[in-house]
């Protein structure tokens, strides 16, 4: 597993990107730093070639790394950072390998940048900016608590793309967690001149998603439905194509429910959502309660909380499902913690396994 952390730059002591070993009992085991990379929050790896991507989260940037020797987990710089923007926290890969995504937290940005043959960065594309469709509800809302005398208790309305997601017709879906927005995209390869469509990230389409919810990172189903977690509402929003009666070939919301079994508490947000490997269940982390959210999904693709799991930590920002275990990293308590799932319920049984990790933020399969 590749491990995903916060260094000094971000005021803690990660020391890069990490390399984990973890055993079909549950044991982890620290393999060794790949690369000595500034906030690497998140990262992604190529489908076919020994090559990692990392978002620089304080630095701004993106950058490629190769991985020279399969029994090492040592990483080599693949070309120089490329710019992204402001608090860029989160990069995929397209299946085909020929693009991969990006998006920032702090302006709002979604990017692409194309990759070569060698799985190197050769050019990059901005998507259009998102705008407010609940701009109109949010100027009320501060209204209403003026004249009520109330403080202004609601967060500021600032685009802050999070997350992107490959879907299985080749567009792309990232959320935007500022604006309770779901923004779908095609990647076009070649300007093509009598449409007037230039060559690179365009819009498709967008899905609202209810006032104040802050959609954060999303799960595919087997069955073409995307689960998206909500971090300020605490619930799973199920979208699928043709969900509304107008939505075409686009998204619609097919369903929404609580992502906990015992609803959230002040100071909640949610982090990651993942499935079991046969998709009956999604897992759910849940930062301040610091628990694991087990939702069963049912035939019609709606998921209904089962069960909730301590964590076994402070701070569960990202987990990852290998086969029957579940990996959880603490950001705060620096350690990433495994579970042994049931197969029968899904729910999660442990500690059975602990590591220190400075500063965890991202657990991704190596390949």
């Amino acid at each position: 597993m590749w491990v995903g952390s916060y260094t000094a730059d971000a005021g803690r002591d990660g020391v890069g990107v990490g390399a984990l070993t973890v055993s079909a009992d549950g044991q982890v085991a620290w393999a060794g730093v790949g690369a000595a990379a500034s906030s690497p929050s998140f990262v992604a790896v190529h489908p076919e070639l020994p090559v990692v991507y990392a978002v620089a989260e304080a630095a701004e940037t993106v950058a490629a790394y190769r991985q020279p020797n399969a029994a090492s987990p040592t990483l080599e710089p693949f070309g120089e950072p490329w710019p992204a923007g402001a608090a860029v926290c989160h990069v995929a890969v397209a299946p085909d390998a020929r693009y991969l995504t990006v998006t920032c937290w702090g302006d709002g940005r979604v990017l692409l940048y194309e990759l070569g043959a060698d799985g190197s960065i050769g050019s990059r594309f901005e998507g259009a900016p998102a705008v407010d469709p609940h701009a109109a509800t949010a100027r009320a809302a501060a209204v209403a608590l003026a004249e009520a005398g109330l403080p202004q208790t609601l967060p500021p309305r600032v685009s802050r793309a999070h997350a992107s997601l490959m879907l299985p017709d080749g567009r792309i879906m990232t959320t935007d967690l500022g604006f309770d927005l779901l923004r779908v995209w095609n990647y076009v390869p070649v300007t093509t001149p009598e449409t007037g469509v230039a060559r690179g990230l365009v819009l498709d389409h967008e899905v609202e998603l209810p006032f104040g919810s802050g959609p954060r990172h999303m799960a595919l189903h087997p069955n073409g439905s995307v689960l998206v977690v909500t971090e300020y509402s605490i619930e799973v929003v199920v979208v699928r194509v043709g969900a509304a009666p107008t939505s075409g070939g686009g998204y619609g919301i097919a369903s929404v429910g609580p992502a906990t079994n015992g609803g959230a508490r002040a100071g909640d947000s949610a982090a990651e959502i993942a499935l079991s490997g046969d998709a009956r269940f999604a897992y759910v982390g849940v930062r301040g309660s610091n628990l694991v959210s087990t939702l069963r999904i049912d035939e019609a693709g709606a998921v209904h909380p089962v069960a909730d799991t301590d964590s076994g930590g402070d701070w569960p920002r990202h987990h990852a499902v290998l086969g029957r275990l579940l990996l959880v990293a603490h950001e705060r308590s620096s350690d990433v913690t495994a579970f042994e799932l049931d197969p029968e319920t899904g729910v999660p049984s442990g500690p059975i396994g602990s590591l220190a990790v400075a500063a965890p933020t991202a657990l991704v399969r190596a390949r």
